[in-house]
């Protein structure tokens, strides 16, 4: 049991993931959050950030370009994976019985966006927690034209890691002592994190409350 425990405060420390497993861990867990339906509980957006805090500091020894394609690269391929999942295991996925990993309001509240959004929703996903994990497994599991989805998944991965690797790159360079501030760093990508879904959540449930027109 504290093996589990120590492994599960392991990779949601995205400071220790990144000195201790360099970008081989970073890559891994971009690819499984990007796509994989048990892994929208791994840490995004900071992840991203810190490392290019980490790059332009020099505490994570490769270029801000290996890194930023390598983090595009394993986000595309994350969702090319979700996708084809969705794809041809979509039934299954549709009547999983809820557990730890998986909650079917996940996939309910990924459908709210794209029916607000549509294709948009690949790229905005990518912002957000849980719908970053199953938008490309809905898109799948609708069938969604694959040369939209390879150009939306292409588009919002680059978008995705241009982001948030360059602002913590751009920031790591110009105030290098942020370097000493990481905790402070995760706890208010946390609070935009939890704001997001929360809003998310009421928006939907919202919308699903309101009286269908005539």
């Amino acid at each position: 049991m504290d093996e589990i425990v120590s492994f599960f405060t392991y990779i949601m420390n995205s400071e220790e993931i990144i000195q201790t497993g360099g970008l081989l861990a970073i890559i891994l867990i971009v690819y499984i959050e990007n796509g994989l339906f048990f892994g929208f509980f791994l840490p995004g957006d900071y992840l991203l950030f810190l490392s290019g805090v980490f790059v332009s500091t020099g505490l994570l020894e490769v270029s801000v370009f290996t890194l930023f394609f390598a983090i595009m690269a394993a986000a595309i391929a994350g969702s090319f994976t979700g996708y084809v999942s969705g794809r041809f295991f979509g039934d299954k996925i549709q009547n999983r019985k809820d557990s730890l990993f998986f909650k079917q309001k996940y996939i309910t509240k990924t459908r709210k966006y794209f029916e607000k959004y549509g294709s948009r929703t690949l790229i905005i996903a990518r912002f957000l927690p849980i719908v970053r994990t199953f938008a490309p497994i809905l898109a799948g599991l609708v069938t969604m034209n694959f040369l939209r989805f390879t150009i939306y998944n292409v588009l919002g991965g680059f978008i995705w890691a241009f982001t948030l690797v360059g602002s913590g790159y751009y920031l790591g360079i110009k105030y290098p002592w942020l370097i000493d501030y990481v905790h402070y760093i995760i706890i208010f990508f946390l609070a935009i994190t939890t704001f997001t879904v929360i809003k998310g959540y009421f928006n939907a449930r919202k919308e699903m409350d309101l009286p269908d027109e005539d």
